[in-house]
């Protein structure tokens, strides 16, 4: 897993963004910070040209209009005929109806490489019975369960990020436990770490690998950033900080993965 931090920082991987307003600034800095290029096209007008280009594409609900919708659409299926592959971020997906169906929509007709959310965000998506307040996810959820029940119903590989990680596909489930709870104080995080997912799996063919490879990088940034900033607005620059420094031992010596099967 630790040479794929090198791989992403060595090719550069384009990703393209079709993501929200709020956070759109942080997104872009973190992906140049972990080594990737970003680009956020919106536009119905330029979407397909951009995601035939990209080598790897976000698709984002966090403030979503039908237009957006309509462009993400428009650039999944361009996506997927190019061989491209699409990661959804289903932001705050049970908080309304709009929001709902678009993300609907978006599972039937664009083929996703993954999913990553909260768990109450997978949960929603999958019908899982729980509580989505605005677009924060419910807490205290089983996540285990929730992965299996959100796998076995969407056939997706799912992230599913939380005071523990846990992904999953049709073999294998992983736990993550590094990160830090000052990612909870600053807006984006999940969204950005949806970004960098996106830029892992463009450097290895085994997707759950370098989502956890991703996944774990993450957390461990903001380990260090947080011994260096306990307050959140020094801790976001610390956070770009590391993951721009992480180097393989940091990652070698504080990973902590379990691995399982699902099913």
């Amino acid at each position: 897993m630790k040479h794929l931090m090198e791989q992403v920082r060595q090719e550069q991987p384009l990703i393209h963004n079709i993501t929200n307003q709020v956070v759109m600034n942080f997104t872009a800095n973190g992906l140049y910070a972990v080594g990737a290029a970003p680009v956020m096209a919106h536009a119905k007008e330029e979407v397909e040209e951009m995601a035939q280009q990209a080598s790897a594409l976000v698709l984002n609900i966090g403030t979503l209009t039908q237009e957006q919708v309509d462009a993400m659409i428009l650039a999944g299926k361009t996506a997927n005929k190019a061989g491209v592959p699409v990661v959804f971020d289903p932001v705050g997906v049970g908080a309304t109806a709009f929001r709902m169906a678009s993300a609907e929509r978006i599972l039937q007709e664009v083929d996703l490489a993954c999913i990553r959310g909260n768990a109450g965000e997978i949960a929603s998506l999958a019908g899982v019975k729980t509580e989505v307040k605005g677009v924060e996810g419910a807490q205290d959820l089983p996540m285990k369960e929730i992965a299996q029940q959100g796998f076995d119903r969407l056939q997706v590989p799912l992230v599913i990020t939380g005071a523990q990680d846990v992904l999953i596909n049709r073999e294998q489930l992983i736990v993550i436990s590094n990160g830090h709870p000052l990612l909870t104080k600053i807006t984006g995080a999940g969204c950005l770490l949806t970004a960098v997912v996106a830029a892992f799996i463009t450097v290895e063919d085994d997707l759950l690998e370098a989502a956890a490879a991703a996944v774990s990088y993450y957390g461990i940034a903001a380990e260090k950033a947080a011994e260096r900033s306990n307050h959140p607005g020094s801790f976001q620059v610390s956070f770009l900080n590391e993951l721009n420094r992480l180097s393989v031992e940091d990652i070698v010596n504080n990973q902590r993965i379990e691995r399982g099967t699902s099913g």
